[in-house]
């Protein structure tokens, strides 16, 4: 049974400048996969080769064991959804408006949504706890209110696979482990394959089934939480010191930033 994405010696980049290097990872069906790694290593480029958005210079991308470019459009949106780092906001649609954009690749030649369309919107609006905002303008929401809205638009699409580029971005505790939830709660409830990018990997950590980390557009690792944070890993790929132990809540590493005044002589058995 083929995952639901693999990832073939993917090389990409925006003319001269590469961006990716021969990366190559598969992501099992039903799993939350997350990708980690320093400023400019490649992430949202990689997310928009997986959506489709970008094309790869070099390797291949698999979706369900078929190859991106045999999917039509419409065909690659019903299977997959993007939810991406920024939304434009030109327009003031109304919440329930933007969720039901979720339908445009399965409404007919006119456009015109049904009774399912809008019932599968104010399921996504329920199952996101944003439905008392069905009536207010998106411009008007928190920067937490606006990424479950996306979310629920996603989510209106009904996919199978769900790519989200850092959507904790700019969010306060309170709403990143909302957002966090909802990803796990998408995963066992509605059995969507979660794939995302995240700068924290604390919350990577006790989320994720399965982690990859890149560095400068290679992979470094690949794997469960506890084999990929590892301080000589995270140290290598990062450029900082960290402490790597164990996190309270459970059998998950945790990561803290060593700040320099603490790193002396006394300390260096304590750090890492």
């Amino acid at each position: 049974m083929p995952g639901a994405i693999s990832a073939r010696q993917i090389s990409a980049g925006y003319g001269q400048e590469p961006v990716l290097k021969e990366i190559s990872f598969s992501v099992n069906t039903g799993e939350c996969f997350i990708v980690i790694g320093p400023n400019g290593s490649g992430k949202t480029t990689l997310m928009k080769i997986l959506a489709g958005l970008h094309r790869a210079d070099k390797g291949s991308v698999l979706i369900d064991g078929r190859a991106i470019g045999s999917y039509g459009r419409r065909e690659l949106a019903r299977k997959m959804a993007f939810v991406p780092q920024q939304v434009p906001m030109d327009f003031p649609f109304r919440v329930r408006d933007v969720v039901l954009f979720g339908r445009s690749p399965h409404l007919g030649t006119f456009g015109i949504e049904s009774g399912r369309d809008a019932d599968l919107a104010a399921r996504a609006m329920e199952f996101t706890e944003i439905d008392h905002l069905a009536q207010r303008r998106i411009d008007q929401l928190s920067g937490g209110e606006r990424q479950r809205v996306f979310i629920a638009r996603a989510i209106c699409q009904e996919p199978e696979v769900m790519l989200l580029d850092e959507p904790t971005a700019a969010l306060d505790i309170a709403h990143q482990l909302r957002v966090m939830d909802l990803m796990e709660k998408m995963k066992f409830e509605k059995s969507i394959t979660v794939v995302m990018v995240s700068h924290d990997v604390n919350l990577a950590a006790m989320y994720a089934d399965t982690l990859l980390l890149i560095n400068r557009g290679r992979m470094v690792q690949s794997g469960a939480p506890e084999a990929v944070l590892t301080y000589k890993t995270l140290e290598e790929a990062y450029g900082c010191p960290l402490l790597v132990d164990q996190s309270p809540l459970g059998s998950v590493p945790r990561v803290t930033p060593v700040p320099g005044r603490y790193i002396r002589e006394d300390l260096k058995g304590i750090v890492r």
